[in-house]
């Protein structure tokens, strides 16, 4: 959080601010407020016993998905994104919320589960609780915090028990379409080397094919849709990550992504300083403090600086596990898993939208990037994680 505030003051004061509207100089107050709400926040989750959280997880994820179809018909659009709602002259994200009762309510579904039981009904309620809101924020067109639940099915399947060949097969078609996005030819050797990798695992013809033609087709679907079905627009903001500095994007969709990789570049092995980067400073990258705060902490710290932003990443995320492992019960390993999940999901696409790997869609960097919300959810999250650990002794209470 403190080097969150620190990138966001420098992306709003100094020269930066000479450049920059009046509202995005009141971020780095803003920040600070809703840091010690947070901060208060958590002070108290830690207090609460663990049965609070398991009584409270699906009513929290039903308030919040009702917040969800509120916000089709009372939320405030902004940047395009129909996802806020407004108590006076403060707004609430609430896709950010649901987050938090989306990730308690699997836990506890997880938790409730008679242990060591997978079958294909258990599955498909999982995905269910999570497909609901991530379909209300689709009709928002949030995009990118979509992306974020459907990515955390995955994680809540394999969190869950289920068998490794099976999600190893879900997953597979999305890095099919990853890969048909930069090169069509790729996505079908990896369909290809996929097939021979499950033949390999499990020795069953039938399987190996299935997942040869389920990864090969959705590599085809996708370039399909890319040359036949999208406009020239949406199609521009897919492919503009591939090469972004190409003509017909470095003016439009990849003007972002250009300069924040120019930012990123120019800070060298230790950074140009603090209120030093000429891009910050000049405002060369839109929503810097936002969706491109990377690129403050690569372009006035450099290398060093973005290594350093890697490992806390790292250590926290590890750290998040241990702690799921020490709780032992299903509800704490689950909770303690996608809230990892969630964190993982929102490095990987902010910081690959800022170098280029992956496209613009819109994803703040966890406890870093400027956004009330968004600190509010990820400090929950992690407050009920740290809160089932320090009181996992109560869990045998229970009865698992």
């Amino acid at each position: 959080m403190l080097v969150g505030l620190t990138a966001i003051y420098s992306a709003t004061h100094g020269p930066a601010a000479d450049v920059s509207a009046f509202e995005p100089q009141e971020n780095f107050v803003k920040q600070l407020l809703w840091l010690g709400i947070s901060v208060f926040g958590l002070l108290v989750a830690l207090s609460l016993p663990i049965r609070f959280f398991q009584l409270a997880a699906f009513p929290v994820y039903v308030i919040t998905t009702l917040l969800l179809v509120a916000a089709l018909f009372v939320g405030r659009e902004v940047n395009g994104a129909k996802s806020w709602i407004y108590f006076g002259s403060t707004g609430l994200q609430v896709s950010e919320l649901a987050k938090v009762g989306t990730v308690m309510a699997v836990a506890q579904l997880v938790g409730i589960r008679r242990p060591k039981t997978m079958d294909i009904k258990f599955a498909l309620m999982l995905v269910a609780l999570i497909l609901l809101p991530a379909s209300l924020i689709v009709l928002q067109n949030d995009t990118g915090t979509a992306l974020v639940f459907f990515g955390l099915i995955p994680v809540a399947l394999f969190w869950s028990g289920i068998e490794l060949n099976l999600l190893l097969i879900m997953v597979a078609p999305a890095f099919a379409g990853y890969l048909a996005i930069v090169s069509e030819t790729w996505g079908f050797v990896f369909a290809a080397v996929f097939a021979a990798f499950v033949w390999w695992r499990t020795k069953d013809n039938r399987t190996a094919i299935v997942s040869g033609l389920l990864t090969g087709g959705v590599a085809a679907v996708t370039k399909f849709a890319i040359t036949k079905v999208l406009s020239g627009y949406q199609v521009a903001r897919i492919l503009s990550f591939t090469n972004p500095g190409a003509e017909e994007f470095r003016q439009g969709v990849g003007f972002h992504q250009v300069n924040s990789m120019a930012a990123i570049g120019s800070g060298g092995f230790s950074g140009k300083g603090f209120l030093e980067g000429t891009q910050t400073q000049g405002g060369f990258v839109m929503e810097q403090s936002t969706d491109f705060i990377f690129s403050v902490i690569g372009e006035e710290f450099g290398f060093i600086g973005s290594i350093v932003i890697l490992t806390l990443f790292a250590v926290l995320l590890i750290r998040l596990l241990v702690l799921g492992s020490n709780m032992k019960h299903p509800f704490g390993v689950m909770m303690a898993g996608g809230v990892t999940g969630i964190y993982l999901i929102h490095i990987f696409i902010n910081i690959g939208m800022a170098t280029s790997l992956l496209p613009v869609v819109g994803i703040p960097l966890p406890f870093i990037s400027y956004g009330g919300s968004a600190l509010l959810a990820n400090t929950a999250l992690f407050a009920v994680v740290l809160s089932l650990n320090l009181h996992r002794d109560e869990f045998s209470i229970y009865g698992y």
